[in-house]
Protein backbone atom coordinates (compact mmCIF):
# COMPACT_ATOMS: atom_id res chain seq x y z
CA UNK A 1 0.00 0.00 0.00
CA UNK A 2 2.75 2.42 0.82
CA UNK A 3 4.42 1.91 -2.56
CA UNK A 4 0.95 2.05 -4.60
CA UNK A 5 0.91 5.38 -2.71
CA UNK A 6 4.27 7.02 -3.71
CA UNK A 7 4.23 5.85 -6.86
CA UNK A 8 0.45 7.20 -7.48
CA UNK A 9 0.94 10.33 -10.40
CA UNK A 10 0.97 13.91 -8.53
CA UNK A 11 -2.39 15.05 -8.40
CA UNK A 12 -3.97 19.15 -8.84
CA UNK A 13 -6.77 21.09 -9.07
CA UNK A 14 -5.99 22.84 -11.86
CA UNK A 15 -7.98 21.99 -15.09
CA UNK A 16 -6.68 19.18 -17.42
CA UNK A 17 -8.16 21.47 -20.34
CA UNK A 18 -7.04 24.96 -20.24
CA UNK A 19 -8.76 25.87 -23.49
CA UNK A 20 -11.82 24.26 -22.45
CA UNK A 21 -11.89 26.04 -19.42
CA UNK A 22 -11.30 29.56 -21.08
CA UNK A 23 -14.27 28.85 -22.92
CA UNK A 24 -16.64 28.09 -20.08
CA UNK A 25 -15.28 30.95 -17.87
CA UNK A 26 -16.25 33.41 -20.99
CA UNK A 27 -19.68 32.32 -21.24
CA UNK A 28 -20.06 32.53 -17.43
CA UNK A 29 -18.84 36.23 -17.75
CA UNK A 30 -21.20 36.90 -20.70
CA UNK A 31 -24.29 34.68 -19.20
CA UNK A 32 -23.78 37.25 -15.79
CA UNK A 33 -23.42 40.48 -17.63
CA UNK A 34 -26.63 39.05 -19.95
CA UNK A 35 -28.08 38.50 -16.62
CA UNK A 36 -27.95 41.98 -15.24
CA UNK A 37 -28.80 43.34 -18.38
CA UNK A 38 -32.15 41.64 -18.55
CA UNK A 39 -32.83 42.44 -14.76
CA UNK A 40 -36.12 44.56 -14.97
CA UNK A 41 -37.86 42.21 -17.55
CA UNK A 42 -37.75 39.12 -14.60
CA UNK A 43 -39.42 38.36 -11.42
CA UNK A 44 -37.77 40.27 -8.46
CA UNK A 45 -38.22 36.34 -6.50
CA UNK A 46 -39.59 33.58 -7.15
CA UNK A 47 -40.41 30.43 -5.08
CA UNK A 48 -38.96 26.95 -5.97
CA UNK A 49 -40.87 24.32 -6.79
CA UNK A 50 -40.61 21.38 -4.50
CA UNK A 51 -39.89 18.76 -7.06
CA UNK A 52 -36.73 21.03 -7.45
CA UNK A 53 -36.17 21.12 -3.93
CA UNK A 54 -34.93 17.39 -3.64
CA UNK A 55 -32.29 18.09 -5.67
CA UNK A 56 -30.41 19.86 -3.03
CA UNK A 57 -31.02 16.89 -0.45
CA UNK A 58 -28.93 14.32 -2.16
CA UNK A 59 -25.40 12.39 -1.26
CA UNK A 60 -22.17 13.85 -1.22
CA UNK A 61 -20.49 13.67 -3.97
CA UNK A 62 -17.80 11.38 -3.93
CA UNK A 63 -16.43 11.07 -7.60
CA UNK A 64 -16.09 13.90 -10.79
CA UNK A 65 -17.87 15.27 -12.92
CA UNK A 66 -18.27 17.60 -15.80
CA UNK A 67 -18.09 21.14 -15.12
CA UNK A 68 -20.45 22.20 -17.81
CA UNK A 69 -23.09 19.65 -15.79
CA UNK A 70 -22.26 21.97 -12.54
CA UNK A 71 -22.63 24.81 -14.23
CA UNK A 72 -25.78 23.79 -16.09
CA UNK A 73 -27.54 23.02 -12.66
CA UNK A 74 -26.52 26.52 -11.48
CA UNK A 75 -28.32 28.52 -14.35
CA UNK A 76 -31.31 26.33 -14.20
CA UNK A 77 -32.00 25.92 -10.36
CA UNK A 78 -30.11 28.09 -8.06
CA UNK A 79 -29.88 31.92 -10.21
CA UNK A 80 -33.30 31.65 -11.01
CA UNK A 81 -33.87 31.05 -7.44
CA UNK A 82 -31.73 34.08 -6.18
CA UNK A 83 -32.75 36.57 -3.09
CA UNK A 84 -33.50 39.04 -5.46
CA UNK A 85 -31.89 42.36 -4.21
CA UNK A 86 -29.55 43.00 -7.10
CA UNK A 87 -33.35 43.76 -9.01
CA UNK A 88 -34.25 46.88 -9.16
CA UNK A 89 -37.48 46.14 -7.12
CA UNK A 90 -36.08 44.97 -4.61
CA UNK A 91 -36.64 47.05 -1.36
CA UNK A 92 -37.38 44.63 1.65
CA UNK A 93 -33.72 44.16 3.77
CA UNK A 94 -31.93 47.04 3.58
CA UNK A 95 -28.60 45.52 1.63
CA UNK A 96 -27.49 46.79 -1.03
CA UNK A 97 -27.56 45.64 -4.92
CA UNK A 98 -24.29 45.06 -5.76
CA UNK A 99 -22.11 46.04 -9.16
CA UNK A 100 -20.37 44.36 -12.15
CA UNK A 101 -17.33 46.61 -11.26
CA UNK A 102 -16.98 44.75 -8.13
CA UNK A 103 -17.91 40.89 -8.98
CA UNK A 104 -14.94 41.08 -11.27
CA UNK A 105 -13.19 42.19 -8.84
CA UNK A 106 -14.48 39.39 -6.16
CA UNK A 107 -12.49 37.06 -9.41
CA UNK A 108 -9.83 38.27 -9.52
CA UNK A 109 -9.04 38.40 -5.67
CA UNK A 110 -10.45 35.02 -5.37
CA UNK A 111 -7.66 34.10 -8.50
CA UNK A 112 -4.93 36.22 -6.39
CA UNK A 113 -5.95 34.21 -3.49
CA UNK A 114 -3.71 36.41 -0.72
CA UNK A 115 -4.86 35.93 3.13
CA UNK A 116 -5.01 39.37 4.26
CA UNK A 117 -3.78 38.39 7.98
CA UNK A 118 -0.79 39.76 7.09
CA UNK A 119 2.53 39.31 4.71
CA UNK A 120 4.05 42.61 2.45
CA UNK A 121 2.03 41.95 -0.87
CA UNK A 122 0.39 44.13 -3.09
CA UNK A 123 -2.89 42.83 -1.43
CA UNK A 124 -2.10 44.14 2.19
CA UNK A 125 -1.22 47.29 0.54
CA UNK A 126 -4.69 47.74 -1.10
CA UNK A 127 -6.11 46.89 2.42
CA UNK A 128 -4.75 49.63 4.18
CA UNK A 129 -4.97 52.15 1.28
CA UNK A 130 -9.09 51.43 1.03
CA UNK A 131 -9.46 51.80 4.85
CA UNK A 132 -7.22 54.76 4.87
CA UNK A 133 -9.87 56.55 1.89
CA UNK A 134 -13.13 55.23 4.45
CA UNK A 135 -11.16 56.80 7.34
CA UNK A 136 -10.86 60.38 5.04
CA UNK A 137 -14.42 60.03 4.27
CA UNK A 138 -15.78 59.74 7.18
CA UNK A 139 -13.54 62.64 8.99
CA UNK A 140 -11.97 60.29 11.38
CA UNK A 141 -7.78 61.77 12.17
CA UNK A 142 -4.96 60.46 10.63
CA UNK A 143 -4.36 58.75 13.54
CA UNK A 144 -7.14 56.50 13.15
CA UNK A 145 -7.34 53.33 12.37
CA UNK A 146 -9.53 50.73 10.51
CA UNK A 147 -10.21 46.87 9.39
CA UNK A 148 -12.69 45.39 6.99
CA UNK A 149 -14.98 42.57 8.35
CA UNK A 150 -18.19 40.96 6.92
CA UNK A 151 -20.46 43.20 7.38
CA UNK A 152 -22.27 45.62 9.80
CA UNK A 153 -22.52 43.24 12.69
CA UNK A 154 -19.08 42.03 12.96
CA UNK A 155 -17.90 45.97 12.70
CA UNK A 156 -20.21 46.92 15.35
CA UNK A 157 -18.63 43.62 17.71
CA UNK A 158 -15.52 45.27 16.66
CA UNK A 159 -16.28 48.68 17.75
CA UNK A 160 -17.76 47.60 20.93
CA UNK A 161 -15.23 45.04 22.25
CA UNK A 162 -12.66 48.02 22.02
CA UNK A 163 -15.17 50.21 23.73
CA UNK A 164 -15.16 47.26 26.27
CA UNK A 165 -11.68 46.64 26.70
CA UNK A 166 -10.97 51.14 27.07
CA UNK A 167 -13.84 51.46 29.73
CA UNK A 168 -13.27 48.10 31.80
CA UNK A 169 -10.71 49.80 33.99
CA UNK A 170 -8.80 46.64 34.37
CA UNK A 171 -6.54 44.86 31.36
CA UNK A 172 -8.87 42.35 29.84
CA UNK A 173 -6.26 40.70 28.15
CA UNK A 174 -5.19 39.28 31.07
CA UNK A 175 -7.63 39.70 33.71
CA UNK A 176 -11.68 38.51 33.33
CA UNK A 177 -14.87 40.67 33.28
CA UNK A 178 -15.20 39.49 36.33
CA UNK A 179 -12.35 40.98 37.71
CA UNK A 180 -13.65 44.28 36.85
CA UNK A 181 -14.65 46.57 40.13
CA UNK A 182 -17.68 47.28 38.73
CA UNK A 183 -20.80 45.93 35.93
CA UNK A 184 -20.34 48.11 32.32
CA UNK A 185 -23.29 49.74 31.04
CA UNK A 186 -24.19 50.52 27.41
CA UNK A 187 -26.81 52.66 25.70
CA UNK A 188 -28.84 52.37 22.55
CA UNK A 189 -32.19 53.50 21.91
CA UNK A 190 -35.25 50.80 21.95
CA UNK A 191 -34.84 50.98 17.73
CA UNK A 192 -31.45 49.83 17.73
CA UNK A 193 -30.39 46.78 15.52
CA UNK A 194 -30.32 43.38 17.22
CA UNK A 195 -26.71 42.66 16.61
CA UNK A 196 -26.00 44.76 19.55
CA UNK A 197 -27.90 42.40 21.72
CA UNK A 198 -25.58 39.67 20.25
CA UNK A 199 -22.47 41.66 20.94
CA UNK A 200 -23.60 41.69 24.50
CA UNK A 201 -23.81 38.14 24.59
CA UNK A 202 -20.80 37.41 22.99
CA UNK A 203 -18.71 39.87 24.47
CA UNK A 204 -19.37 38.46 27.92
CA UNK A 205 -21.41 41.20 29.53
CA UNK A 206 -24.79 39.55 29.18
CA UNK A 207 -27.96 41.37 27.45
CA UNK A 208 -28.94 43.40 30.88
CA UNK A 209 -25.47 45.41 30.28
CA UNK A 210 -27.32 46.82 26.94
CA UNK A 211 -29.92 49.64 28.81
CA UNK A 212 -32.63 50.64 25.69
CA UNK A 213 -33.56 54.23 25.67
CA UNK A 214 -37.18 55.36 24.54
CA UNK A 215 -36.84 57.09 21.32
CA UNK A 216 -39.10 59.89 20.62
CA UNK A 217 -42.10 60.68 18.23
CA UNK A 218 -39.28 60.63 15.28
CA UNK A 219 -37.82 57.14 16.43
CA UNK A 220 -34.45 58.81 17.81
CA UNK A 221 -32.94 58.29 20.98
CA UNK A 222 -34.21 60.81 23.90
CA UNK A 223 -30.88 62.37 25.02
CA UNK A 224 -32.89 63.43 28.19
CA UNK A 225 -33.77 60.19 28.94
CA UNK A 226 -30.41 59.10 28.28
CA UNK A 227 -28.88 61.63 30.97
CA UNK A 228 -31.50 60.36 33.28
CA UNK A 229 -30.35 57.20 32.69
CA UNK A 230 -26.84 57.43 33.20
CA UNK A 231 -27.35 59.23 36.08
CA UNK A 232 -29.19 56.49 37.93
CA UNK A 233 -26.82 54.00 37.15
CA UNK A 234 -23.53 55.65 37.88
CA UNK A 235 -25.75 56.30 41.42
CA UNK A 236 -26.47 52.53 41.73
CA UNK A 237 -22.79 51.73 41.26
CA UNK A 238 -23.20 50.49 37.83
CA UNK A 239 -20.23 51.85 35.42
CA UNK A 240 -21.59 54.18 32.07
CA UNK A 241 -19.44 53.10 29.14
CA UNK A 242 -20.65 53.11 25.75
CA UNK A 243 -23.47 55.02 23.82
CA UNK A 244 -24.29 53.64 20.73
CA UNK A 245 -26.11 55.57 18.34
CA UNK A 246 -27.92 54.30 15.59
CA UNK A 247 -27.35 56.88 11.71
CA UNK A 248 -30.23 54.97 10.49
CA UNK A 249 -32.60 52.96 12.56
CA UNK A 250 -33.09 49.36 10.82
CA UNK A 251 -37.12 50.14 11.47
CA UNK A 252 -37.65 53.66 9.93
CA UNK A 253 -34.10 54.77 8.63
CA UNK A 254 -34.00 57.36 11.72
CA UNK A 255 -31.05 59.36 13.00
CA UNK A 256 -30.24 59.74 16.17
CA UNK A 257 -29.12 63.72 17.53
CA UNK A 258 -25.34 62.78 16.89
CA UNK A 259 -24.17 66.36 17.57
CA UNK A 260 -25.67 66.05 20.72
CA UNK A 261 -24.47 62.74 21.81
CA UNK A 262 -21.19 63.46 21.20
CA UNK A 263 -21.30 66.41 23.24
CA UNK A 264 -22.88 64.21 26.46
CA UNK A 265 -20.46 61.73 25.60
CA UNK A 266 -17.98 63.90 25.85
CA UNK A 267 -19.18 65.63 29.29
CA UNK A 268 -20.01 62.23 30.84
CA UNK A 269 -16.64 60.61 29.81
CA UNK A 270 -18.31 57.47 27.82
CA UNK A 271 -17.00 56.09 24.18
CA UNK A 272 -19.46 57.18 21.63
CA UNK A 273 -19.84 54.00 19.11
CA UNK A 274 -22.02 55.07 15.69
CA UNK A 275 -24.01 51.67 14.35
CA UNK A 276 -23.43 53.60 10.82
CA UNK A 277 -24.69 50.72 8.80
CA UNK A 278 -27.73 52.30 6.78
CA UNK A 279 -26.52 56.32 7.33
CA UNK A 280 -22.99 56.88 7.84
CA UNK A 281 -22.07 56.68 4.06
CA UNK A 282 -24.52 59.98 3.65
CA UNK A 283 -21.59 61.74 4.66
CA UNK A 284 -20.47 61.49 1.12
CA UNK A 285 -23.97 62.86 -0.76
CA UNK A 286 -23.74 66.71 -1.85
CA UNK A 287 -26.86 67.20 -0.48
CA UNK A 288 -28.06 64.82 2.29
CA UNK A 289 -24.75 64.62 4.16
CA UNK A 290 -25.97 67.22 6.85
CA UNK A 291 -28.23 64.43 8.27
CA UNK A 292 -25.40 62.83 10.02
CA UNK A 293 -23.80 65.73 10.80
CA UNK A 294 -21.69 64.94 13.78
CA UNK A 295 -20.45 61.55 12.98
CA UNK A 296 -16.91 62.02 12.56
CA UNK A 297 -16.64 62.69 16.46
CA UNK A 298 -17.72 58.94 17.14
CA UNK A 299 -14.68 57.16 18.94
CA UNK A 300 -15.60 53.69 16.88
CA UNK A 301 -18.18 53.77 13.86
CA UNK A 302 -18.64 50.50 11.39
CA UNK A 303 -19.74 50.37 8.11
CA UNK A 304 -21.80 48.16 5.66
CA UNK A 305 -19.89 48.88 2.28
CA UNK A 306 -22.48 46.45 0.41
CA UNK A 307 -24.82 49.00 1.84
CA UNK A 308 -23.89 52.46 0.65
CA UNK A 309 -21.11 51.21 -1.84
CA UNK A 310 -23.58 48.49 -3.04
CA UNK A 311 -20.30 46.33 -2.93
CA UNK A 312 -21.09 42.89 -3.89
CA UNK A 313 -21.20 40.65 -0.69
CA UNK A 314 -19.52 40.53 1.90
CA UNK A 315 -17.66 43.92 3.72
CA UNK A 316 -17.90 45.90 6.07
CA UNK A 317 -15.55 47.93 7.76
CA UNK A 318 -14.62 49.36 11.32
CA UNK A 319 -13.21 52.61 12.08
CA UNK A 320 -11.86 53.26 15.43
CA UNK A 321 -10.70 56.92 16.48
CA UNK A 322 -7.47 55.43 18.47
CA UNK A 323 -4.82 53.41 16.31
CA UNK A 324 -3.06 52.23 19.33
CA UNK A 325 -6.62 51.15 21.23
CA UNK A 326 -7.42 49.02 18.30
CA UNK A 327 -4.35 47.02 18.71
CA UNK A 328 -4.62 46.96 21.92
CA UNK A 329 -7.85 45.54 22.05
CA UNK A 330 -6.90 42.58 19.20
CA UNK A 331 -3.44 41.94 18.69
CA UNK A 332 -1.84 38.98 20.73
CA UNK A 333 1.79 37.14 19.78
CA UNK A 334 2.67 33.75 18.94
CA UNK A 335 6.16 32.58 18.00
CA UNK A 336 5.03 32.02 14.19
CA UNK A 337 3.60 35.26 13.81
CA UNK A 338 6.45 37.70 13.95
CA UNK A 339 7.61 40.21 11.74
CA UNK A 340 10.82 40.70 10.11
CA UNK A 341 12.61 43.74 8.56
CA UNK A 342 12.99 41.71 5.28
CA UNK A 343 10.92 39.00 3.39
CA UNK A 344 7.08 38.45 3.22
CA UNK A 345 6.49 39.27 7.04
CA UNK A 346 7.95 42.68 6.39
CA UNK A 347 4.50 44.51 6.55
CA UNK A 348 2.17 44.84 9.54
CA UNK A 349 -0.34 41.98 10.50
CA UNK A 350 -3.55 43.25 9.81
CA UNK A 351 -5.14 40.66 12.08
CA UNK A 352 -4.08 42.43 14.61
CA UNK A 353 -7.19 44.88 14.18
CA UNK A 354 -9.72 42.15 14.21
CA UNK A 355 -10.86 39.10 15.20
CA UNK A 356 -10.18 37.07 12.08
CA UNK A 357 -6.60 35.48 11.53
CA UNK A 358 -8.13 34.60 7.85
CA UNK A 359 -9.15 36.87 5.61
CA UNK A 360 -10.12 37.11 2.37
CA UNK A 361 -9.24 39.80 -0.16
CA UNK A 362 -12.51 41.73 0.15
CA UNK A 363 -10.12 45.17 -0.06
CA UNK A 364 -10.18 44.54 -4.41
CA UNK A 365 -13.23 45.57 -4.85
CA UNK A 366 -13.93 48.48 -3.24
CA UNK A 367 -10.48 49.62 -4.45
CA UNK A 368 -11.85 48.80 -8.11
CA UNK A 369 -15.23 50.33 -7.22
CA UNK A 370 -13.79 53.83 -6.14
CA UNK A 371 -10.95 54.17 -8.47
CA UNK A 372 -13.75 53.05 -11.58
CA UNK A 373 -16.70 55.36 -10.33
CA UNK A 374 -15.24 57.66 -7.55
CA UNK A 375 -16.29 58.31 -4.57
CA UNK A 376 -18.91 61.69 -5.67
CA UNK A 377 -20.52 59.15 -8.13
CA UNK A 378 -21.81 56.60 -5.03
CA UNK A 379 -22.11 60.39 -2.94
CA UNK A 380 -24.59 60.68 -5.96
CA UNK A 381 -26.71 57.66 -5.47
CA UNK A 382 -27.00 58.16 -2.00
CA UNK A 383 -28.68 61.27 -2.55
CA UNK A 384 -31.06 59.61 -5.45
CA UNK A 385 -32.62 57.34 -2.75
CA UNK A 386 -32.81 59.55 -0.17
CA UNK A 387 -35.16 61.95 -2.87
CA UNK A 388 -36.86 58.61 -4.43
CA UNK A 389 -37.67 57.66 -1.01
CA UNK A 390 -39.34 61.51 -0.34
CA UNK A 391 -41.33 61.13 -3.58
CA UNK A 392 -42.78 57.87 -2.39
CA UNK A 393 -43.52 59.32 0.92
CA UNK A 394 -45.59 62.20 -1.22
CA UNK A 395 -47.38 59.75 -3.32
CA UNK A 396 -48.21 57.73 -0.06
CA UNK A 397 -49.70 60.74 1.79
CA UNK A 398 -51.53 61.47 -1.20
CA UNK A 399 -53.88 58.55 -1.16
CA UNK A 400 -56.55 58.22 0.92
CA UNK A 401 -56.39 54.71 1.94
CA UNK A 402 -52.66 54.50 2.77
CA UNK A 403 -51.34 55.82 6.10
CA UNK A 404 -47.73 56.68 6.58
CA UNK A 405 -46.42 55.04 9.88
CA UNK A 406 -43.37 56.83 10.40
CA UNK A 407 -41.65 59.76 9.56
CA UNK A 408 -39.48 59.24 6.42
CA UNK A 409 -35.67 60.47 7.68
CA UNK A 410 -33.76 58.71 4.89
CA UNK A 411 -34.56 55.93 2.66
CA UNK A 412 -36.67 53.60 4.93
CA UNK A 413 -40.62 54.50 4.53
CA UNK A 414 -42.98 52.70 6.72
CA UNK A 415 -46.91 52.39 5.54
CA UNK A 416 -49.97 50.47 5.34
CA UNK A 417 -53.16 49.57 3.22
CA UNK A 418 -55.54 50.92 5.94
CA UNK A 419 -59.46 51.39 4.16
CA UNK A 420 -60.85 52.06 7.46
CA UNK A 421 -62.88 50.12 9.81
CA UNK A 422 -60.89 47.82 10.29
CA UNK A 423 -59.41 46.29 13.41
CA UNK A 424 -55.15 46.37 14.45
CA UNK A 425 -55.05 42.15 13.94
CA UNK A 426 -57.41 42.66 10.29
CA UNK A 427 -55.35 45.25 9.28
CA UNK A 428 -52.04 43.13 10.11
CA UNK A 429 -53.50 40.29 8.09
CA UNK A 430 -54.53 42.14 5.45
CA UNK A 431 -51.22 43.98 4.88
CA UNK A 432 -49.41 40.55 5.39
CA UNK A 433 -51.37 39.25 2.56
CA UNK A 434 -50.57 42.48 0.99
CA UNK A 435 -46.62 41.97 0.85
CA UNK A 436 -47.00 38.25 0.14
CA UNK A 437 -48.83 38.43 -3.07
CA UNK A 438 -46.45 41.35 -4.14
CA UNK A 439 -43.24 39.15 -3.34
CA UNK A 440 -45.20 35.63 -4.81
CA UNK A 441 -46.12 37.59 -8.01
CA UNK A 442 -42.40 38.90 -8.88
CA UNK A 443 -43.34 42.55 -8.56
CA UNK A 444 -41.53 43.78 -6.12
CA UNK A 445 -40.00 42.17 -2.62
CA UNK A 446 -41.27 44.30 0.70
CA UNK A 447 -40.57 43.42 4.21
CA UNK A 448 -42.73 44.36 7.41
CA UNK A 449 -42.01 45.19 10.91
CA UNK A 450 -43.90 46.59 13.88
CA UNK A 451 -43.95 50.13 15.72
CA UNK A 452 -45.21 50.33 18.98
CA UNK A 453 -47.54 47.77 18.74
CA UNK A 454 -49.16 48.46 14.74
CA UNK A 455 -48.16 46.55 12.47
CA UNK A 456 -46.53 48.48 9.09
CA UNK A 457 -44.99 47.70 5.43
CA UNK A 458 -41.71 48.56 5.39
CA UNK A 459 -39.80 49.52 2.32
CA UNK A 460 -35.99 50.26 2.13
CA UNK A 461 -34.56 51.93 -1.00
CA UNK A 462 -30.81 51.12 -1.03
CA UNK A 463 -30.55 50.11 -4.98
CA UNK A 464 -28.57 51.79 -7.55
CA UNK A 465 -31.07 50.49 -9.92
CA UNK A 466 -34.40 52.11 -9.38
CA UNK A 467 -36.48 54.32 -11.26
CA UNK A 468 -38.98 56.55 -10.16
CA UNK A 469 -41.26 54.35 -12.29
CA UNK A 470 -40.98 51.33 -9.75
CA UNK A 471 -42.10 53.51 -6.74
CA UNK A 472 -44.96 53.95 -9.08
CA UNK A 473 -45.58 50.22 -10.14
CA UNK A 474 -45.27 49.59 -6.70
CA UNK A 475 -47.91 51.73 -5.45
CA UNK A 476 -49.81 50.74 -7.95
CA UNK A 477 -50.15 47.10 -7.03
CA UNK A 478 -50.20 48.02 -3.20
CA UNK A 479 -53.65 49.17 -4.04
CA UNK A 480 -55.18 47.05 -6.72
CA UNK A 481 -54.11 44.01 -4.39
CA UNK A 482 -55.19 45.82 -1.18
CA UNK A 483 -58.85 46.65 -2.96
CA UNK A 484 -58.86 43.09 -4.91
CA UNK A 485 -58.42 41.25 -1.31
CA UNK A 486 -61.65 43.47 0.17
CA UNK A 487 -63.44 42.36 -2.69
CA UNK A 488 -65.91 39.66 -2.36
CA UNK A 489 -64.08 37.16 -4.93
CA UNK A 490 -60.71 37.86 -3.18
CA UNK A 491 -59.43 34.79 -3.56
CA UNK A 492 -57.79 35.84 -6.89
CA UNK A 493 -54.18 35.90 -6.82
CA UNK A 494 -52.42 38.25 -9.01
CA UNK A 495 -50.30 36.80 -12.07
CA UNK A 496 -46.28 36.36 -11.80
CA UNK A 497 -44.63 39.63 -13.10
CA UNK A 498 -42.77 38.59 -16.31
CA UNK A 499 -45.07 35.60 -17.03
Amino acid sequence: MTDQFTQSPDRTLDPQDWDGMRQLAHRMVDDGIARLQGLRDGPVWQPMPQDMRVAFAGPVPLGPEPLEDVYADVMAHVLPHAMGNIHPRFWAWYMGSGNLTGAMADFLAAIDGSNLGGGDTGANLVDRQVTDWLRQIMGFPAEASGTLVSGGSMANIIGLMAARNAMAGIDLHHAGLADMPRPLRFYASDQVHNCHMKAMNLLGLGGKALCRIPSDADFRMDVSALQTAIAADRAYGLTPACVIATAGTTNTGAIDNLTALADLCRAEGLWLHVDGCIGALLQIAPYTHDLVDGIERADSLALDLHKGLHAPFDVGCALLRDRRTHRQTFAETAEYLQTTTRGLAAAEFLHDYTLETSRGFRALKIWMMLRHHGVEAFGRIMDQTVAQARYLTSRIMAEPDLTLMAPTATTVICFRHDPGDMAEPALKAHNTEIMLRLQEGGVAVISDTTLRGKHTLRLAICNHRTRTEDLDLLLHEVLRIGHMLLAPDHETRCEPHGS
